[in-house]
């Protein structure tokens, strides 16, 4: 008799890796988003069908995006932050998304280490995932690993940032409510404070209010409450709060959380979170044809053969960028 965490050769059988999901098996989920990251076609096909299968079991949890500068204490507030929610009773699920190497393609994959306690509690789980180059240093599956812990129950989704680039505006458009961490007494307060950043963010919090930085964090708070002023708020029922924590005592954490549920309620009775959801969903739908499509240039036969001709012309400048794209979807079958 087959596992439900069978993933052979010969196929996985998806009835029991989604009987397994709901009914919360551990080693079933990680299986099942095994099977999402693969590469192989056929367990690409497979995990689709699995994702349009658990759908209807999604979408209840509540989806908190956390970014911050390097440095910040994400991981150290995530396992803090967590900790005070499975001790509510919540189920929480952590989407950690480590930044791959872009010479080795290789990543850290330190997650569960810096959330010990976290990562032994068995209300949470903790999926640390390589950005394998994904734009916006994302997961390119992390959206759907994020359904398939909704449907195993899951509560709470928090997907970790790596804090560079546009990953902050990929995680913001996955998620219910983006949190942005912020430190105390880093000389100029507003240093961190990236203008893209904060227009998304539905709340910014101070880490390290402890000691003697709690009046360096009570400081550099109000300062971004003032910066905030000046900024156009992403729904006219939200402004967002400017809160102090910290991860290491777990002062401020329960402000903090209920801070997101208000958020929640007040955006639940305005209509956007289901409104932001609704264009988020199409929003992943293109992204993914546009991931569709890179992969077809990459393995089309007829055009591999010519890109490398098509690329030394362009960097020869024998062939404009321009021409270079219409020889290239000409190979493609597709009218320029």
């Amino acid at each position: 008799m087959r596992s439900r965490s069978d993933l052979t050769e010969a196929g996985p059988d998806l009835g029991l890796i989604a009987r397994g999901v709901r009914d919360g098996e551990r080693a079933v989920l990680a299986r099942a988003i095994t099977l999402i990251e693969s590469k192989r076609r056929d367990h690409q096909q497979q995990a689709r069908q699995l994702v349009q299968d658990l759908l209807p079991f999604t979408g209840h949890a509540i989806r908190v995006g956390i970014t911050g500068a390097p440095g910040v204490g994400k991981s150290t507030s995530i396992d803090a932050l967590g900790i005070f929610l499975t001790g509510r009773g919540h189920k929480v699920a952590v989407l950690a998304v480590d930044p791959s190497s872009a010479v080795t393609g290789g990543s850290i994959l330190g997650d569960k280490t810096r959330m010990a306690r976290l990562s032994s509690d068995q209300h949470a789980f903790i999926r640390p995932s390589p950005t394998a180059g994904t734009l916006g240093g994302v997961a390119a599956k992390t959206r759907e690993t994020m359904l398939i812990c909704e449907a195993a129950g899951y509560d709470v989704i928090l997907v970790e940032t790596v804090g560079i680039g546009q990953s902050e505006t990929a995680v913001a458009d996955m998620t219910d409510f983006f949190l942005a961490l912020m430190l105390p007494g880093a000389g100029d307060e507003l240093q961190g404070l990236k203008k893209g950043v904060v227009e998304l963010a539905d709340m910014i919090a101070v880490n390290k209010a402890d000691g003697e930085n709690i009046g360096r964090a009570n400081a550099a708070a109000a300062e971004y409450r003032a910066a905030l002023h000046i900024l156009t708020p992403r729904s006219p029922a939200w402004t967002p709060p400017v809160v102090t924590y910290s991860a290491l005592t777990g002062r401020g954490l329960e402000q903090l959380w209920d801070r997101v549920l208000e958020h929640r309620e007040k955006m639940t009775v305005s209509g956007d979170i289901a409104a932001r959801r609704r264009t988020q969903q199409v929003t992943w739908m293109w992204t993914i044809f546009e991931e569709r499509l890179r992969s077809r240039l990459k393995t089309d036969p007829a055009l591999k053969a010519r890109l490398p001709k098509i690329e030394a012309a362009v960097a020869a400048g024998q062939l404009s960028p321009a021409l270079a794209v219409d020889e290239m979807t000409a190979a493609l079958g597709l009218s320029a």
